[in-house]
């Protein structure tokens, strides 16, 4: 049973979770097609079902993919943490660990490239971060799940600091695009077995509309070790 508190919001968080947990997605309609193309059908096999990972902030998300860019997940998880810890807001729950929000378009805008450095930031990343935080605080960029992908992934582009990849992990898990694909994410050149991200994007064309649970498909073998 939902807390009274959460009364007032419970449509929207509903919605919110939906999209976060991909419930809306049809994965038998999805697994169908993606089985078709014999490098994916085992994977498919071994794991039916898979639906993409949402994002419950938009610019949350895409603060952790900016800090991510070309370091390991452990690295990115350190600095997001300490980006919390600095420009979260901080609450009171009865959770263990639930004590702090993540920080807000607004705050980044305003803070100095170095205090983001002091936290692990490369000087390139910080700048990055906040360009995207200003042109989010100042109403100039604005993305949501459902946004049209083509549309946010050439904003996002403009930026600097933000490239393809970037812009489309963005659009994979804030805007849940399923066609969305990182092509030149090495993870994904290497399950392929392609060296450039042209033939990374070949590779998955027969893959359309439905390339971002195909990605999630390559992704989960390779860190299972298949």
């Amino acid at each position: 049973n939902a807390s009274p508190v959460l009364s007032p919001a419970f449509a929207s968080l509903t919605m919110r979770l939906r999209h976060y947990f991909d419930l809306d997605a049809n994965p038998d309609t999805i697994d169908s097609h993606l089985a078709q193309n014999p490098q994916l059908k085992p994977l498919i096999q071994q794991t039916p079902g898979l639906r993409l990972p949402g994002a419950l902030d938009a610019f949350e998300l895409a603060a952790r993919a900016i800090i991510g860019q070309q370091v390991s997940v452990k690295a990115a998880s350190t600095v997001f943490n300490r980006l919390c810890e600095r420009f979260g807001e901080s609450l009171d729950t009865p959770v263990a660990g639930l004590s702090r929000l993540p920080p807000r378009a607004e705050v980044i805008a305003v803070a100095a490239e170095q205090e983001l450095i002091a936290l692990g930031l490369t000087s390139r990343r910080a700048a990055t971060l906040k360009s995207l935080a200003d042109a989010l605080a100042q109403g100039e960029l604005h993305f949501d799940y459902g946004d049209n992908s083509a549309d946010v992934c050439r904003e996002l582009e403009s930026l600097p600091g933000i490239g393809p990849w970037t812009a489309q992990y963005i659009a994979l898990r804030a805007l849940g695009d399923p066609d969305a694909f990182p092509a030149s994410d090495l993870a994904l050149m290497k399950a392929f077995r392609v060296t450039t991200p042209k033939a990374s994007q070949r590779a998955a064309e027969t893959l359309r509309p439905w390339r971002a649970y195909a990605a999630i498909h390559l992704w989960n073998s390779l860190n299972a070790g298949g």
